[in-house]
């Protein structure tokens, strides 16, 4: 071949080259995606995105942070062009304040195959639920040897310096103590003054996050606190001495799902990727691993851990759901209090 036709027929490769790379791209599936950090997300990878989505080919961009951190920026993109986030798991009270302010998306759920089946209780037009459990005591049974029944034990003065409590889960604290205070979930006034009758009694132990405060049980430093019942399963689970007891109280329902960012770029996308989180079969192995209960009435759990998971007719009467309407209104305000007056 002659010089310019070899150059010629060179360009021409690569040209193919290139064009065929870009075509392969263009095949595959982007998507961005905010999730809670540790191992809720080393879950969710584990048995929904590697398995269903990245195994074949999906590229998963993950932003992974706390929900104020993603609250704050969903809002602060739903009158730009185009925002950074396709999907974001959020709790369900989070997809309330969201919708309030126009920043998410209506969900058209015949594009969820997987979805048809959802316990209606806990779904709403702009929020595709996945996992949900309640807030219960947990707590050292080599300390503790009767099973507490009551909320008022975290207040018991025996369990001073031995209490725990968890940042992130200012709400679920300031519920806790309404519903010991008064029988119900959002008297403010009355778990404010709750919570500083806990912190002059007790000194509680405060915490980041769950891997935090598991940590403080295994090493002794607590023997008390709240979480949520699957929390307190998968501790007990990883060896942790702990044990989870239901208070004669009741308890907060607290529902974990998915909405759709009013400005997600790849919205073909994460319909595919919220039918994959509903998948029964991933679903069900996740739900074995975590001790959430599944959203799905599709997904069954049985034998031992179903029955640790699910909840007792008579537990089931006293659970009770939050005003999400009133948190919508007054998180800003408890997360300010919380940090002002009680960390």
């Amino acid at each position: 071949m002659k010089r310019r036709q070899f150059i010629g027929a060179g360009l021409a490769v690569a040209g193919a080259g290139v064009l065929g790379a870009r075509s392969a791209f263009a095949q595959g599936k982007e998507i961005v995606v905010s999730n809670w950090g540790g191992d809720w997300n080393d879950r969710t990878v584990k048995y929904i995105e590697q398995p269903l989505l990245e195994s074949k080919g999906w590229k998963i961009v993950r932003d992974l942070n706390t929900a104020p951190q993603r609250r704050t920026k969903i809002l602060a993109e739903k009158n730009l062009p185009r925002g950074t986030l396709d999907v974001a798991h959020v709790p369900i009270s989070d997809a309330y304040l969201l919708n309030t302010n126009g920043a998410v998306d209506v969900i058209d759920f015949g594009k969820i195959p997987n979805g048809s089946d959802l316990v209606p209780a806990i779904k709403l037009p702009y929020f595709v639920p996945w996992l949900y459990s309640t807030w219960e005591i947990v707590y050292n049974p080599n300390y503790i040897k009767t099973p507490p029944t009551s909320l008022a034990e975290l207040w018991n003065p025996k369990y001073k310096g031995k209490v725990g409590v968890t940042n992130q889960h200012y709400e679920d604290y300031m519920q806790m103590a309404s519903l010991l205070a008064t029988g119900k979930l959002h008297d403010l006034d009355a778990a404010k003054k709750k919570l500083l009758e806990l912190k002059q009694v007790n000194q509680p132990k405060v915490y980041e996050s769950h891997q935090q405060i598991a940590a403080g049980f295994k090493g002794e430093e607590i023997w008390i606190a709240c979480n949520y019942r699957a929390r307190g399963l998968q501790f007990a689970k990883d060896g942790v001495p702990v044990a989870v007891s239901f208070p004669k109280e009741g308890a907060a329902l607290q529902t974990f799902g998915v909405v759709m960012p009013k400005r997600a770029t790849h919205k073909a996308e994460a319909y595919e990727y919220f039918n994959a989180l509903l998948d029964p079969k991933q679903l069900a192995e996740l739900c074995q691993a975590n001790f959430y209960s599944p959203a799905s009435n599709k997904v069954q759990l049985t034998g031992d851990i179903g029955q640790k998971i699910l909840h007792t007719p008579e537990q089931k009467a006293k659970l009770q759901s939050p005003d999400f309407g009133f948190l919508a209104a007054n998180t800003a305000g408890m997360l300010e209090w919380w940090n002002k007056s009680f960390v």
